[in-house]
Parts: structure tokens; sequence; C-alpha cells
């Protein structure tokens, strides 16, 4: 398990929490779901709205569905959280394991892929732990580890940090977490980039949002590749037998939107032309 991180690095990244804290007001959007058959609510990781995929994807959906959509981004784990309340109709999310347990345990139906694109270390450009050139991620987390150099996490059940705590447990099983090198955001991924670039600390992050909202003369990339780093999407159509109040039809409209070659073509070119690179690669099935 994660220890609490030491007091030095936390007070720097509170200083930095109360400026980015970018969720307040959220319980205003946890009552019934749609009572209005026109009104959808999706779900989502904090990387789909970061990358600014939803601001192009979701307009589109409106105009040619006539449904009106409400967007949470609150990272995977709290998004699938509401779906086991009915407090979304519609997922988008990228936690492999927990959207599997979230189907077995009848939350969801027809978990379909969507896209993926990968998981990055970015850290300091000068890289302190000379992670650079590593043979995999488990050798470069392992030189962060050795050399107790400052480690952002966001630590807040997100499909991210599910990721990030597998990647640990392949290091070593008693990762000693104490100290001022490790510390929490308990934010989103744009926020934790923030700090991480603020307090000089490597980070683990979705290349998308990375691209969307980094400086890279504060940031860069120190450590890529390798298939522990994938980063898989899925949708998934809240279980309406679970709860009456759902909007079934939309979620499957939007969940036909997704994988529609038309819209796949729009993900899969996704910031080409602004960053040289495709935030994303289509692969509905």
């Amino acid at each position: 398990m994660i220890r609490k991180q030491g007091c030095s690095l936390r007070k720097r990244i509170c200083g930095f929490g109360l400026v980015l804290v970018g969720i307040i007001g959220l319980a205003s959007w946890f009552g019934d779901a749609c009572s209005d058959d026109t009104e959808m609510i999706l779900a989502t990781s904090t990387s789909t709205e970061n990358s600014g995929l939803l601001a192009v994807l979701v307009p589109l959906f409106e105009d040619q569905s006539g449904y009106s959509v409400k967007v949470i981004a609150v990272g995977s784990g709290a998004a699938m959280k509401m779906g086991e309340r009915g407090d979304a109709d519609v997922l988008l999310v990228h936690s492999p394991a927990a959207e599997t347990a979230f189907i077995e345990a009848g939350f969801g139906i027809e978990r379909t892929p969507v896209m993926f694109n990968d998981f990055v270390i970015v850290g300091p450009p000068a890289d302190p732990a000379a992670i650079k050139g590593a043979p995999n991620v488990t050798a470069a987390l392992s030189k962060i580890h050795d050399a107790r150099a400052a480690f952002i996490s966001r630590g807040d059940e997100s499909g991210t940090h599910k990721r990030e705590l597998i990647l640990w447990e392949d290091v070593r099983q008693d990762v000693d977490f104490t100290g001022d090198w490790y510390a929490e955001t308990g934010q989103g991924m744009g926020a934790t980039l923030t700090i991480a670039a603020a307090t000089d600390a490597y980070t683990l992050t979705d290349r998308g949002t990375w691209l969307a909202v980094s400086d890279r003369n504060e940031q860069s990339i120190n450590f890529e590749g390798g298939d522990e780093l994938l980063n898989e999407y899925h949708v998934i159509v809240v279980a309406p037998e679970r709860h009456n109040r759902l909007n079934v039809e939309a979620a499957r409209s939007f969940r036909g939107f997704l994988i529609a070659p038309k819209t796949q073509e729009i993900i899969s070119t996704f910031g080409r032309e602004e960053y040289g690179q495709s935030m994303f690669t289509a692969y509905a099935e």
C-alpha cells in the first residue's frame, strides 16, 4: 500500500492545491440522472477533457443526435462510482481491471473499445534520476525510487493512479513511500502536471493531457514505451436494470457515435495539426 508522503513536499503541494482545486461544486451533478429523455450524463476521465477531445466530439454528437450532454470529468474510478449509483448514463474510462469488475458486478453493459494512447513519465528536463534510456518502465521507476527524486502521484483512484500503483508493484512489493520524495495531489491530471512542474518532480501522465497542458520548457518526457504503458479507453453503457431513471437510449446512441467510422477518423487525427502527433489512436472493433 501507498503510505502517506513526507511533510516537505506535501506542504509545497498544498499551496498550489488551494489554487488548483477543480471539483468544487461537483456534488451539484450528483442528483437524479436524466429526468429529461433528451439529456444524457457522461462520466469520464479527466484526460478526455484535459486533452480537448470532448470539446470536439460532444458538440458533434449533440448536433447529430439531438441529445444534450452533461460531461462530468472526475477520473475513471469516480466515474464508475457514479455509474454504480445511477448518476451517469454512460462512461468513457481507462481503467481496464476496474472496468471488468464493474461489468461483472452488473453495473455496466456493452463495454466497447474506443481508442488508446500511452502513459509516459515526465519530469524535469535535467532528469535528476537519469531515467532516460532505461530499459523498461520498471527500471525507470526503480531509479526514481533509489534516488528519492521527487515524484507526484494523482492519488485519486483514477485510471492513471491505478496504473501507477501497478507499476510500483512491479518495482518491488515493499517500495518505501515515506519521506518527502513522494506526494499525492488528489487532483486531476492537468492540475497534477502543473504541480509536478512547479516542484521539479516526476509524474506519470497520459500523453494526450501532457501535450495539451504542459509547458515543454518546464517538463520533458523522460521515459516512454513498452506494453506496460498502453492506455486503453472503453465506452460503457450503465446497466438500465440497476436504475430505472437512466437514459439508456442516449447512452447507446453515444456508444454508436464513438465507434462510427467518421468519429474514429476524428479521434485518430485529433491533435496532429497542433502538436505534430495524434493524441489518440482509434481502435473500435
